[in-house]
């Protein structure tokens, strides 16, 4: 009975997400697939007008998009999860609602939504270009391991904004040169001593680089380690999951 009350809260935060979200604008969800199709649209024409051909097969447009869209899916939920539980504050009083709930809430709807912009786009994209996706489950895992970063790392932050809030300038200034060193402009296999071993660091380098693996046929990036890009987001995870959990203990905005 328990579950199926939390189940139907969290219904209820999706739906308001979706109204407050998409549904104050005209267009509303238009307006999500828009954004990112023209965001590829102009980082192809710029680098076509610098460059005879991208650094990976022969389409601008596609190369782009597979960096940029597993990106956008992880800055996306970061960004959105990081600053759930302030939205949804007012309504933590009600005891049907927990600030797991919230976070759920958030991930389900973004990652939803970001998984049908990028099907979306892709589908586009790869019909003009007349190209077929190499594996399709490769192409899932990608996004997967982009979706763990974001929810890891919006996590981790839910806690960090409410009680540091100097902490969310902070996070703004840090991941802003996310989009330059997380392989979404490069390939990671081209970048040169000593720096190249410092770019696997980063496990969303390893979630486009994977993704980029399931789009082209014969493109496998030797460095690219599942494990790694698993294990450090979800380390930082369970991280944020311990300090939310430990924070509700003690404050009046959890429940």
């Amino acid at each position: 009975m328990q579950s199926f009350a939390s189940s139907r809260a969290i219904g209820a935060l999706v739906l308001r997400e979706m109204a407050t979200t998409y549904g104050r604008t005209p267009g509303g969800y238009i307006w999500a697939l828009l954004e990112p199709m023209a965001a590829v649209a102009l980082l192809s024409w710029i680098f076509a007008l610098a460059f005879d051909s991208p650094p990976l097969g022969r389409s601008f447009a596609l190369f782009y998009a597979t960096g940029y869209l597993p990106f956008a899916f992880y800055s996306d939920l970061a960004q959105k999860i990081g600053v759930a539980m302030r939205f949804s504050k007012p309504l933590l009083s009600y005891p049907a609602l927990t600030w797991a709930d919230t976070i759920l809430a958030r991930f389900l709807l973004n990652a939803f939504t970001h998984f049908g912009i990028i099907l979306c786009v892709l589908v586009v994209i790869c019909t003009i270009e007349g190209v077929v996706p190499a594996n399709i489950l490769l192409c899932a895992a990608g996004i997967a391991l982009a979706s763990l970063c974001g929810m890891a790392f919006g996590t981790l932050n839910t806690f960090l904004f409410e009680a540091f809030p100097v902490w969310e300038r902070i996070w703004a200034i840090l991941n802003r040169p996310a989009f330059i060193v997380s392989g979404v402009l490069f390939l990671p296999d081209s970048v040169p001593e000593p720096f190249d071993d410092l770019v696997w660091l980063n496990p969303l380098v390893h979630a486009i680089s994977v993704f980029r693996s399931g789009v082209y046929s014969g493109y496998q990036p030797a460095t690219v380690d599942l494990y790694f890009a698993t294990i450090v987001p979800a380390a930082v995870l369970v991280v944020g999951l311990v300090c939310l959990s430990l924070h509700a203990r003690s404050s009046m905005w959890l429940n």
